[in-house]
């Protein structure tokens, strides 16, 4: 029977980066609902002189991070890593055994490090394991599924695993030109927070409002892309407005090509990044969706989009490959004049889009959507 799952992940938020890894733990929180769930995290920490464990609840789940050193040396430092990666994992382990017990399943997420520990346990404990993957790193816009020890690791661990849960078509079949073929394959996809599915009423405006939300990294997310054809589109039409929601690496950059580009704050604001209820109101109060990504595993952003009942004019990466043009439009990657085209044609159909059906979509980012298909993969890898 099942009672108890641990999660084990090489991206989880932590002490340095509340975001890293957030989806890991809204699956977490999805299948905590039900079941006991407890995550175990590693973490190389070149601040720490010692291995530091740290144990708290986050809602119902609870975690257990393991904070370890290593070397500074060049020389000794992918050694060190390694050898203490494995010394956290056993003290972390150990922490879990005392505290939460011994799971029935273990749900490993990110190849591949992470989901060999998995494959430790069922090797010496007899613990089933299922994999999520959530990495960039197969598709050919963003390909570094690189080193033939890598690869011989990952067919060992995925042939051992019960279920392999990438979180979007797109990915699963990215891993398979991989090579990553012979596997039990289901598309887990990322869970919306449940206040998304809140309707806001309308404010009426001036202006339409295009909305984009980024992690302002330009080798993925092409902002500058889009902010080349906002100029163009301005030098039409003058009955819209564009707002960027986030922050990150290139996010001053960015800025500045906006200024380059003489764009002025009528056209195109900057506002940061926002809670997620922010994020929640901008989606609300805006009329569709932008976006211009080289790739996406799955975007997060569609599924918030889709929940708010908004269109989506986007490249088909993650979850949107699979749209359809009662969703949206999509562009070809780097088709800055289609991408044109399609945000001239939204600005003046955005209307047609049915809301309940773009919401109805939607349906399958809930948690309880994620957390039974979740637990249903789980009940099987235990029989």
């Amino acid at each position: 029977m099942l009672n108890k799952v641990l999660f084990l992940s090489a991206w989880y938020p932590h002490r340095y980066d509340a975001m890293s890894g957030l989806f890991v733990r809204k699956h977490a929180e999805a299948v905590a609902r039900h079941i006991d769930v407890c995550v175990l995290f590693l973490y190389a920490d070149d601040k720490a002189k010692n291995f530091d464990i740290v144990q708290q609840k986050s809602g119902e789940i609870t975690e257990i991070y393991v904070y370890f050193p290593f070397s500074k040396n060049k020389y000794l430092r992918t050694f060190s890593k390694a050898i203490n990666y494995f010394r956290a994992f056993c003290k972390g382990y150990s922490c879990v055994q005392k505290n939460f017990g011994c799971p029935d399943v273990c749900h490993a997420n990110v190849l591949t490090r992470s989901v060999f520990l998995a494959f430790l346990l069922n090797k010496i404990k007899r613990i089933p394991y299922v994999v999520s993957e959530h990495w960039s790193r197969y598709l050919p816009e963003n390909y570094s599924y690189r080193g033939c020890f890598r690869k011989i690791v990952t067919k060992l661990v995925l042939k051992n695993a019960q279920c392999v849960m990438p979180v979007s078509t797109l990915l699963q079949r990215a891993m398979q030109s991989c090579g990553l073929v012979h596997y039990n394959y289901r598309v887990v996809h990322n869970v919306v927070e449940d206040f998304f599915y809140n309707s806001i009423p309308k404010e009426p405006r001036e202006k339409k409002r295009i909305l984009h939300i980024s992690c302002f990294d330009e080798k993925a997310k092409n902002v500058c892309g889009i902010l080349r054809t906002i100029k163009k589109l301005a030098e039409k039409r003058s009955d819209f407005e564009l707002v960027l929601v986030g922050d990150g690496l290139d996010f001053e950059c960015v800025k500045k090509y906006a200024t380059n580009l003489n764009l002025s704050q009528d056209v195109v604001k900057f506002v940061g990044e926002q809670t997620p209820q922010q994020v929640h109101r901008w989606l609300s109060k805006s009329d569709f969706i932008l976006m211009f990504s080289n790739y996406e595993t799955s975007g997060v952003v569609f599924s918030e989009a889709l929940t708010c009942g908004k269109p989506i004019v986007s490249t088909p990466v993650g979850i949107v490959a699979e749209m359809d043009e009662k969703q949206g439009r999509l562009v070809p990657i780097g088709d800055e004049e289609k991408l044109f085209l399609e945000a001239d044609f939204m600005l003046d159909n955005f209307q047609n889009f049915d809301e309940h059906l773009l919401r109805a979509k939607a349906s399958r980012f809930t948690y309880s959507s994620v957390a039974d298909e979740l637990i249903r993969i789980y009940n099987e890898a235990i029989q």
